[in-house]
Parts: C-alpha cells; sequence; structure tokens
C-alpha cells in the first residue's frame, strides 16, 4: 500500500509507539527520514537508531527513550507541512516550540536542521515537523 505522506507515517509510528510504551518501532528508510532521526537522536528525544533489513526492506529501527517514570520524552510531535500545504519559513521568522523547550525540523537547501542552526546559518526552508 502506497502512502502519500511517508514523513508523517513515521512521525505518526513514532508517536503511537511511545504513548504504547515499546522499546523501539521500525519505520520503512529513506533519506529524509534518516536525517530526521539524527536530529531527534542529537537532540535527545529517543535513545538510539539504526539501519537494519527485514524481509528485504530496509527500514530504520528507532529505540525510543523513557524517564525514571517510564514517561516518555516525546510529549508531542506534529507534522507542519503536509503534501497539500507546504508551510515555509525566513530565518527570521521560524517559530518557537514551547517556548523553546521544543524543536522544529526544517527542511533548507543546506540539509536538514534544526531551526536554532538554521537561523544561526541565516537560511529558512520548508517546516517539517516540531516536536517537544
Amino acid at each position: 500500500m502506497s502512502v502519500s505522506d511517508p514523513i508523517a507515517d513515521m512521525l505518526t509510528k513514532v508517536r503511537n509507539a511511545a504513548m504504547a510504551r515499546h522499546e523501539k518501532v521500525d519505520v520503512p528508510a529513506s533519506k529524509l527520514k534518516l536525517e530526521i532521526v539524527k536530529i531527534l537522536k542529537t537532540e535527545g528525544y529517543i535513545k538510539n537508531f539504526k539501519k537494519v533489513n527485514q524481509d528485504g526492506l530496509n527500514c530504520i529501527r528507532i529505540f525510543l527513550k523513557y524517564d525514571e517514570a517510564n514517561q516518555s520524552v516525546i510529549h508531542g510531535l506534529k507534522k507542519v507541512s503536509t503534501p497539500g500545504r507546504r508551510v515555509y519559513s525566513g530565518y527570521k521568522d521560524l517559530p518557537r516550540v514551547h517556548n523553546g523547550y521544543g524543536t522544529v525540523i526544517v527542511s533548507t537547501s543546506h540539509g536538514v536542521t534544526t531551526g536554532k542552526k538554521a537561523a544561526e546559518k541565516m537560511v529558512g526552508g520548508e517546516l517539517i515537523c516540531t516536536i517537544w
């Protein structure tokens, strides 16, 4: 079955797995998804990830992170840009997520990066998602 928005599908799988307190979740691999997962790792929202070959398909296995009370570190995950409504922002107008406690992921001409790094490089782009 083809998915019209694979990024939103990946974010939904991660959100659902975190709410169900799963240890890991597998999502089909792509270059953009891998870059998003790398950002989630560096920002501390997931423990780790690795590429696996499952039944002949390349997948990304994402290991979710929980705090001492067994609550997910990911409190919210929201897709901003959709295939029917692309959302772009200049570097001066990049949104702050939960007053700076969250992260916005932006696809720029310099690659996929966080909103803070995009503002430092003075580049805008397409807002992919927000996470807090």
